[in-house]
């Protein structure tokens, strides 16, 4: 495989083509549709979804939520602010969070916020991240859309306006620091049509972290420590997933997200075993055997990164960066609230 170098994976994006807000219509962005038979190439608008997929298709998506995760506070006893950013909660009620700044907040320390809660530094965990004890007069979840804000990636720098900018229209299950963002530019409108088509239409859920924006450093790709994520697929999703393999149906995935998601919990024929939940690190680089996903709708992703990597695997290296360049030439919007690509 000659694709394992990291800089098979960069790519020139002057920044002003990084989106700072969402389009005002969520489906009138554009669509990159690359051919992965033939490598062709197609530039439409996000609408004419419908009229690329067939009847029978399954639109798998994630209904994840984000929460409003991200913490600003005092240091008890200093005049020092402290910046907490919660990942998932553990059994016992803790939450491991990543923090700053990191040598100010070891374990004893604690972190004061409004409404009379306080938080304690409670251990070390992995990649520097800790966990982190709450007391507050009532239960956290109920007090975060008073305290928290919703954490935007490093790259947008402005608020959005409202935070419901920063999810999909069919969020559901709250849990994600990040958005699926293939999702941002699906509306009614959209469902609509495509149910018409008669394409069907299923979800999961997978609880995006923040590693998913982190760069790879490795310069040999496969060294690469992949983040773990929170996943949960409902009977009902699985056989529905399972009835589509096996009629010889085609399963579109709705993002990074979701092919992580349906190609970590299938058996090697594809099929899943019933509900499945649990964590994944599954890191899908070009070389992996997709057994589920047959077609993919994404935004354009960061230059070294595993997502970049995942939509090569999928597309093809040379395709995928060559679509890329030419997103670039044509002045596509880039990341969270960019465009998408299509690829079938």
């Amino acid at each position: 495989m000659g694709t394992c170098k990291l800089s098979d994976y960069d790519y020139h994006l002057p920044a002003e083509l990084i989106a700072q807000k969402p389009l005002a219509q969520r489906d009138k962005s554009r669509m990159l549709v690359l051919n992965r038979g033939d490598g062709s190439r197609e530039h439409v608008i996000f609408d004419q979804l419908p009229g690329y997929l067939e009847k029978g298709d399954l639109l798998v998506l994630n209904d994840t939520k984000v929460i409003p995760a991200r913490l600003i506070g005092q240091i008890a006893g200093k005049k020092v602010s402290a910046e907490l950013l919660l990942l998932y909660k553990l059994s016992g009620g803790d939450w491991v969070a990543m923090v700053k700044p990191g040598r100010k907040l070891k374990p004893g320390t604690k972190v004061l916020f409004d409404h009379d809660v306080e938080a304690q530094i409670e251990a070390y965990t992995q990649n520097e991240l800790r966990v982190i004890s709450f007391s507050a007069p009532r239960p956290l979840e109920e007090l975060l859309p008073h305290l928290g804000k919703v954490p935007l990636p490093p790259y947008i720098k402005e608020e959005v306006e409202n935070p419901d900018q920063y999810q999909t229209i069919y969020a559901a299950k709250e849990g994600s620091a990040a958005a699926p963002t293939a999702g941002f530019h699906f509306t009614d409108p959209v469902f609509a049509a495509l149910r018409e088509k008669g394409v069907e239409i299923t979800f999961i859920t997978l609880h995006i972290g923040p590693g998913t924006f982190q760069p790879v450093k490795t310069e040999d790709i496969r060294d690469h420590i992949m983040h773990s994520e929170y996943y949960r697929i409902e009977q009902e999703t699985a056989a529905r997933l399972n009835r589509a393999k096996k009629e010889g149906r085609r399963v579109i995935a709705v993002g990074t997200t979701v092919c992580r998601v349906l190609e970590a919990a299938a058996g090697e024929k594809g099929i899943l075993k019933g509900q499945k939940e649990g964590w994944t690190d599954l890191y899908i680089y070009p070389g992996f055997k997709f057994r589920v996903v047959g077609a993919m709708l994404t935004n354009f992703h960061l230059p070294r990164s595993t997502l970049l990597m995942l939509v090569s695997a999928f597309g093809g290296h040379d395709q995928v960066m060559a679509a890329y360049r030419q997103a670039v030439e044509m002045k596509y919007r880039f990341y969270s609230f960019g465009d998408c690509m299509l690829i079938i």
